[in-house]
């Protein structure tokens, strides 16, 4: 993995954001049928209601993670790593700087969610320690999977 800095995402980064989303999940859109929920968020809202950390090299946006900090748990709203950076392990470690975002806030789980076809995120999740707690039929077609993790006290 490059040199790489991680800031939390201001207002004006919301374009960025919103670009490097779309560039991530285009690969999705042919196997699920349809644009994946992260391509179809405002942004300028996420920005404000989200903690979002930005991964940059050089200068230039590589990886994202949007989190929600709720009262009993850290969501993962959104990983998305730049389709010319993915490969290099930046899921894994936006993975564990979410798992210290949680700690920092006293939280001791992790929740994501993601489409059933997205099959290799789903195994990534899994390799680091996430379980399947149930399937959702989506109302556009298919199936969500909700994942969580506990974390040690």
């Amino acid at each position: 993995m490059s040199d790489y800095t991680i800031r939390r995402a201001r207002l004006a980064d919301a374009s960025a954001v919103d670009a490097l989303t779309q560039a991530a999940y285009a690969k999705w859109v042919p196997i699920i049928g349809r644009k994946p929920m992260p391509m179809l968020a405002d942004y300028t809202k996420a920005v404000v209601d989200h903690r979002i950390d930005m991964v940059e090299i050089e200068g230039r946006l590589a990886a994202l993670a949007e989190l929600d900090l709720r009262p009993d748990h850290l969501l993962i709203v959104n990983l998305a790593v730049h389709p010319e950076y993915q490969g290099r392990g930046f899921g894994k470690m936006l993975l564990g700087h979410a798992e210290s975002v949680a700690r920092e806030a006293g939280h001791t789980e992790m929740r994501l969610y993601t489409n059933k076809l997205m099959a290799v995120n789903i195994a990534l999740y899994q390799r680091h320690g996430y379980a399947i707690d149930r399937e959702e039929a989506i109302a556009t077609g298919g199936a969500a999977i909700y994942m969580s993790k506990r974390l040690p006290a």
